[in-house]
């Protein structure tokens, strides 16, 4: 069982560098349990008298868990109080001054902590099931985007491509930048999905410095050779998205096709019951390690 209580899914985000003590800027680190990262940035804009627009945070947390992450109030002549930031829905850990808003991605990572309950045959199967942990610690695992990516039921997907049907994302970036995210991350899990049925995944080609995917938008591609021809063939379909994204004004990236979670560790906590931890840079999922750790041999993978 997965998330039988916010307990067992825990995140402490890390944020990757000392705020400065000094500047426009409050920063909060925040603990919260059940509570939705954007519903607890209009509280405390509330809190803080305002507006929604001058709270940010570096990332999304999942809300059916326990979780703590930075947020940072513009606040340019202001200084607040622990007790005027109090709230029911959340805890201040830590109050500091910085001289840059928190930005999307601006933080490191993440460091999880999960269990696992009523998992079925742990114990049978323990050895067959360390031995998947301990591939995944060394090899790492396919690098997709999960599925909270794309809403609930692919619904960010389905948005995208009623946009890009009516040409409302062409040059237009406010306002849907989660759908052209979503766009963006299910292109790349397409070609991850080719390349893992072609065993390539973890191979580099073609003057590859690392297995990697594009990020599509705007630029001219830096691949060449087979592995030119591999992501042409299986966006061949998809043009009026990769059109879409060129035009909306993001740029030509790539994404490591590898995840390789670092400080990876698990125990059973009863027969049926499993804890890990890891730490997973910006960018990427948790699910796509519990995926792995479902299964006891390697399966059929397809996009998430």
């Amino acid at each position: 069982m997965y998330r039988a209580q916010p307990e067992d899914f825990q995140v402490d985000e890390i944020l990757g560098f000392e705020p400065s003590g000094e500047g426009e800027h409050l920063y909060l680190q925040i603990k919260k349990r059940d509570q939705n990262t954007q519903w607890v940035a209009g509280l405390l804009a509330k809190l803080a008298g305002i507006k929604r627009n001058d709270v940010s945070f570096a990332g999304l947390k999942d809300r059916f868990a326990v979780t703590t992450q930075w947020f940072s109030l513009y606040l340019p002549r202001r200084e607040l109080t622990l007790t005027q930031l109090q709230h029911d829905d959340f805890e201040v850990l830590t109050l500091v001054r910085h001289n840059k808003k928190l930005r999307r991605g601006m933080h490191s990572g993440n460091q999880f902590k999960l269990v696992l309950r009523e998992f079925e045959h742990l114990q049978q199967h323990w050895a067959e099931i360390e031995s998947r942990l301990q591939e995944i610690a060394a090899q790492g695992v396919p690098n997709y985007f999960g599925e909270q990516r794309f809403g609930h039921d692919g619904g960010n997907l389905v948005e995208a491509q009623t946009l890009i049907e009516r040409d409302q994302l062409k040059g237009n970036r406010s306002g849907t930048g989660m759908y052209l995210s979503a766009a963006r991350s299910w292109l790349f899990n397409l070609v991850l999905a080719e390349r893992l049925r072609r065993d390539c995944w973890q191979s580099p080609l073609d003057g590859e410095i690392e297995p990697s995917g594009p990020l599509w938008g705007r630029g001219r591609s830096v691949v060449t050779g087979d592995l030119a021809d591999i992501e042409q063939t299986v966006l061949a379909n998809w043009q009026s998205w990769c059109y879409a994204l060129e035009h909306a004004g993001l740029q030509q990236e790539r994404r490591p096709l590898i995840l390789r979670p670092q400080s990876m560790a698990w125990r059973r906590l009863q027969s049926d019951q499993l804890e890990l931890s890891f730490v997973l840079a910006s960018g990427c999922f948790a699910t796509v390690i519990l995926r792995e750790v479902a299964e006891l041999f390697r399966p059929q993978f397809k996009p998430l």
